[in-house]
């Protein structure tokens, strides 16, 4: 095992408070929006399908990232678990950004993670929905990067 696969726990098998903290610990990263510390929880031989677009390995992990926040300006996210089991996590999510023209959107989908026996996330499935909204509609306002812990949830703001 090589530095950049030591375990990232919490580990499989999941509890619902370790599937739990696994989302949180997503959520964050992808909100700090650091590609490269962001691919190394991922395996890396990693396989994703997200929207219509099929990546395999940290390196198109990567890439696929720099240009997403490229984008997607202003990026804010909320991960909420849907379900678990042994070494698969589902979650739901909703994030929101602007694009280069000011125009907000907030993006809706559902994600299945499958993690090898280091906590490594080895496939990510994700399906992802854009609505365009008013920057008055917003509903994420905290400062760029982790969602404060007072925040409310997914489900708390009805989403």
């Amino acid at each position: 095992m090589t530095n950049s696969d030591t375990p990232r726990p919490p580990l499989p098998p999941f509890t619902l408070a370790t599937a739990i903290q696994k989302v949180r610990i997503a959520e964050d990263a992808w909100n700090a929006r650091d590609p490269h510390k962001i691919a190394m929880a991922y395996t890396a031989d990693s396989q994703w399908r997200n929207r219509h677009e099929f990546l395999q390995g940290r390196a198109e992990i990567i890439a696929f990232l720099i240009r997403k926040w490229e984008r997607e300006q202003g990026y804010r996210l909320i991960k909420e678990i849907w379900a678990h089991a042994d070494n698969r996590i589902a979650v739901r999510f909703a994030y929101e950004w602007h694009n280069d023209a000011g125009q907000w959107y907030r993006s809706y989908g559902n994600e299945n993670w499958e993690f090898d026996a280091q906590g490594l996330m080895q496939r990510r499935l994700a399906s992802i929905n854009d609505l365009a909204i008013a920057e008055s509609d917003r509903l994420f306002h905290w400062p760029q990067g982790r969602r404060p812990d007072d925040h409310p949830s997914l489900s708390e703001l009805g989403l």
